[in-house]
């Protein structure tokens, strides 16, 4: 059996996930370092041992893997576009590509035992095969940068654990929110919007209608924490909800608690385009139980 005190890695670390995750891992004892790339430091962890590294340096990455000898990667470190910009970029697809292969590769070279747990979206999903309720193994696809990427990296890794045995996880991941959320994205936004009344901002995203499948961040981490307590080996696993969230809905209750009176004035479309996440095997591997929702983020805010 495993040691608790074993190095964990964390690529990412200073963004909503790598904190939460690091939290989670300090409190059960393990040996957590930090990989940043242009994060202040004065955000860090007391406990987490933090390097900035430019992860498309393959030799420095492969000379930190081999000082680290890290049991376990947890790859969150991939630069994400926000709300509503454009997801083509390929510029954006070739860093985070090879960003991501290059820490693969590193660990593969330096021989050590360790599986590398990667962070996918459910972008990937959204494909000719529309469904609204998707499975492990559903069809996935690439039609943009954000979502060419996560394929072309689950290519690599499937390809290595054919050819050298190569160890990882793809979590597939539905949209989960904290207060720790890059104020980029759509719930810190509409929060954002709330509390300064751009009431022009709130009327747009609710007519846009939006629908899909949101959790809270703290669940999403403490699914991976128990993947890598129970060192459970699995290629593909989705972490959501598996409820449908309206956005609308959540603008209502905004409306409610800020008492933002604009209800009367909201209009919106029909929208059948969503995906929800079948978190079945999750919840059957690891015991896994949803403690919070989008909700519990509204309130945390604004507590």
């Amino acid at each position: 059996m495993q040691k608790k005190n074993y190095p964990i890695l964390i690529t990412g670390a200073l963004g909503q996930d790598g904190k939460i995750l690091s939290k989670m891992l300090i409190r059960h004892n393990y040996k957590i370092y930090g990989w940043i790339k242009n994060k202040k430091y004065s955000d860090k962890l007391y406990n987490v041992k933090y390097s900035k590294v430019n992860f498309l340096n393959k030799k420095s990455v492969l000379q930190k893997i081999n000082e680290i000898k890290p049991r376990v990667v947890v790859h969150f470190g991939s630069n994400n576009p926000s709300f509503n910009q454009k997801k083509n970029s390929e510029n954006f697809n070739k860093i985070n590509t090879q960003s991501a292969i290059n820490i693969i590769n590193s660990i593969v070279e330096s021989r050590i035992n360790c599986t590398f747990i990667f962070s996918n979206s459910s972008q990937v999903f959204l494909n000719k095969s529309f469904k609204k309720k998707v499975s492990e193994n559903d069809i996935i696809s690439s039609n943009d940068g954000y979502t060419n990427f996560r394929i072309k990296v689950l290519e690599h890794m499937e390809h290595l654990r054919k050819t050298k045995k190569f160890k990882y996880i793809n979590l597939m991941l539905f949209n989960h929110d904290s207060i720790f959320r890059n104020k980029k994205f759509l719930i810190p936004r509409l929060i954002e919007a709330f509390k300064k009344k751009k009431i022009k901002f709130i009327e747009r995203i609710y007519a846009e209608n939006i629908i899909g499948d949101f959790s809270h961040a703290e669940d999403i981490c403490y699914a991976i924490l128990l993947l890598i307590k129970k060192n459970i080996q699995t290629n593909r696993i989705i972490l959501s909800s598996g409820k449908i969230t309206k956005i609308n809905d959540v603008i209502r209750y905004l409306c409610k608690i800020t008492n933002l009176k604009i209800l009367d004035k909201l209009k919106e479309k029909k929208n059948n385009h969503f995906i929800i996440g079948r978190n079945l095997k999750a919840r059957r591997l690891l015991n896994w139980k949803l403690r919070k929702n989008i909700y519990d983020v509204i309130n945390e805010h604004f507590n």
